[in-house]
This record gives structure tokens, C-alpha cells and sequence, in this order.
């Protein structure tokens, strides 16, 4: 027998390895000749730079950048030959602001840019960007600014050298605009601090910068899916950087070859800490068992939390599997040894008792 896996963080419990080899260990202890083939991953959000370093090897730089309030912090991003993979909340996360200290009128995506011109200068000129985990809501001028100040006849208009020849691609699942009811203010920038009156000024202040750079570019990103991403920053890439936006898991999974990993397995194991309908709105194991269901490969999910499993089975998944019983408390349950436990109990279960 023949398994992947290719499990997703689940948050505060498991990183997606930490996942993978429970479920790994629950396979091997009901089947010890099983071909087992495990894949670190994330949709571009947590676990972004661990995940596609992974697939496609390269090597970790670290380096001094300005954090959301402009402060001196070290970040990391990872570069294998020409490309860079640059995860954007390790200098903009929303992890770094302690609770009292958000505020997305002031916090900036100068980081970002520091970690791109700083990847350019190393001779980088393909960017794999991940968007998920920002605590901003600037629409990337922050990180716009950045390029300004370090690259010389950098033009906000795209006719400078580094514009030319560089490229980049966004990893990002979120298909919301900029501005507008379902744009970046509106939807995310309360979780990052924002009253009601800091989300109508944003939401304004985005519109009036996208206005602007119309003019300057002579087109508009701004209700491109995706452009609403990590605070706009999805919009800065592609306005100004003429970035591609795409599923975060199918590149992913196109670093790793995922389909030639599929010839002769038998199942794929996914999963994620809750799953319910939303898994479909395009998060990790929805990714992995459409791709896995194109090769006629059965998809297994796994959860700590499980709603609406009709919908997921109707959807392609094989089985919805919730390793928690009802009685276990919340408390319990999210712990990580408990975590572990339990999923590669279930899993084992799953091959003895199908």
C-alpha cells in the first residue's frame, strides 16, 4: 500500500509535519510495508517558508528589517537558485504586535520590501510570495516605499529595470478586492485592531491610492481576486510588480510534482484542525483532493473538529474523520500531545477497521 500525506497546521496544535508524522506513525503501525510519502505544506500562509523550502530545496537567509511599527527585528526568507520565497508576516506578521499594539492606521508592509530588494540584490528575480498571517492594512505602500528608498530609478509606472526583470507570483487563496464591502478593510482589518471609523477611513484611503495609481500605471488591479490580500499588499504586487495571483496549495503542489508522486498510491491523507464547508472555499485539503481526485486517487480527511461532513463527502472527499470524540474538552483536545495521540490512533483505526 501506498500513502500521502499532506496535512495542514492546525493552529496553536500541530505544524503540518508535526501532523504528518502521527498520521505516518498510525499507517506504519497497522501496515509496516507501507510506502508512506509525506509533504510538508501550507496555502501560503503559516508554514509558508518551511513548506516550499521543502519541496524545492534552496537555503535560509536571515537579515535586519522593519517590523510593523518601523522596528529593528531579524527576518527570515529562503532563496533556491533565481527564486526567493518570501513570507510576508515574518516582517508584517500580525504575530508581532502584541494586542495592545494593533493598530493598522499606523502599521506599515515596510518589511516587506526590505525583504525583496534585499533578495533582488542577491540575484534573485523570481518571487514566490506567501500573504496569509499580515497584521497591516496599508495596500503595500509600506512595502512600495522600501523599493523606493533602496532602488535606484525604481518607477511606480513599471518601465525601470527591476520592474523588467523580475517576476512574481503570489501565493494566496483570499479572492477579495481591495476596497469595497468585501474588500481588505472591511473584511480583515478588524481582526488586525481596526474600530468601525479606522475601517471606513482604510477602506477610503484604499479606493483614493488605487484612484491615484491608475493614473500612474495607466491600469487597475484593484478588483482583481486577491487583490484584498494581507491587507492589500496583494494589490501592490500586482498594481505595481505586475504579480500573478495563484492557489497557494497548487503551486505547492506543482513544486513537489505532485502528480508523479500519485502514480500507484492508493490514498491520500489531509486534513486540517476544523473542517466544515469553508474547506471548500479553497483551503489546503480541498487543494489536495481535487488534485488527488483527478488522478482517481481516494482523499482522506482528517480533523479535530468536523461539521457539514455530507457537504465534504459530496464535494470528493472519500471519508470525513474527526479524531475527537464528542466528550473530549476543547482544552484537551488542542493540546499537542493529545493531538498527536489521537490522530494517529484514528488513522490506525481507519486501516484496521475501514
Amino acid at each position: 500500500m501506498k500513502c500521502l500525506i499532506v496535512f495542514d497546521s492546525w493552529k496553536g496544535c500541530m505544524r503540518s509535519d508535526e501532523a504528518n508524522l502521527a498520521a505516518r506513525q498510525g499507517i506504519l503501525v497497522a501496515d509496516p510495508s507501507a510506502e508512506v510519502v509525506c509533504l510538508q505544506a501550507s496555502d501560503g500562509g503559516e508554514g509558508m517558508l518551511e513548506a516550499f523550502m521543502s519541496a524545492m530545496g534552496g537555503t535560509m537567509v536571515r537579515i535586519r528589517v522593519h517590523d510593523p511599527l518601523m522596528r529593528p527585528i531579524e527576518a527570515e526568507y529562503a532563496v533556491a537558485g533565481d527564486t526567493a520565497i518570501i513570507e510576508v508576516a515574518r516582517a508584517c506578521g500580525l504575530t508581532l504586535l502584541s494586542p495592545d499594539e494593533l493598530n493598522p492606521m499606523e502599521a506599515t508592509s515596510y518589511g516587506v520590501g526590505e525583504m525583496v530588494v534585499d533578495a533582488y540584490r542577491r540575484g534573485c528575480l523570481q518571487f514566490i510570495i506567501g500573504l496569509g498571517g499580515s497584521g497591516t492594512s496599508d495596500a503595500g505602500r509600506g512595502m512600495l516605499q522600501a523599493i523606493l528608498d533602496t532602488v535606484g530609478n525604481f518607477s511606480l509606472a513599471g518601465n525601470d529595470v527591476f520592474n523588467k526583470s523580475c517576476s512574481f507570483i503570489l501565493a494566496s487563496d483570499v479572492q477579495n478586492p481591495l476596497f469595497g464591502p468585501n474588500g481588505a478593510a472591511h473584511v480583515f482589518s478588524p481582526q488586525k485592531g481596526a474600530t468601525p471609523e479606522m475601517v471606513t477611513l482604510l477602506d477610503r484611503q484604499a479606493k483614493e491610492f488605487a484612484e491615484w495609481a491608475k493614473t500612474v500605471c495607466g491600469h487597475d488591479c484593484s478588483h482583481n481576486p486577491g487583490a484584498g490580500a494581507a491587507g492589500g499588499l496583494g494589490y501592490a504586487f500586482m498594481q505595481f510588480l505586475g504579480a500573478e495571483c495563484r492557489s497557494g496549495i497548487d503551486l505547492l503542489l506543482d513544486a513537489y510534482q505532485f502528480e508523479n508522486l500519485l502514480e500507484g498510491a492508493d490514498y491520500v491523507l489531509t486534513g486540517e484542525g476544523s473542517a466544515d464547508r469553508q474547506t471548500l472555499m479553497g483551503k489546503l485539503p480541498y487543494g489536495v483532493m481535487r488534485r488527488a481526485s483527478s488522478r482517481h486517487v481516494p482523499t482522506l480527511l482528517f480533523s479535530g473538529k468536523l461539521s457539514d461532513e455530507a457537504e465534504l463527502l459530496n464535494a470528493g472527499f472519500a471519508k470525513a474523520i474527526c479524531i475527537n470524540p464528542p466528550s473530549l474538552p476543547l482544552s484537551e483536545a488542542i493540546r499537542k500531545d493529545v493531538a498527536i495521540s489521537r490522530l494517529s490512533e484514528k488513522v490506525k483505526e481507519w486501516l484496521l477497521f475501514p
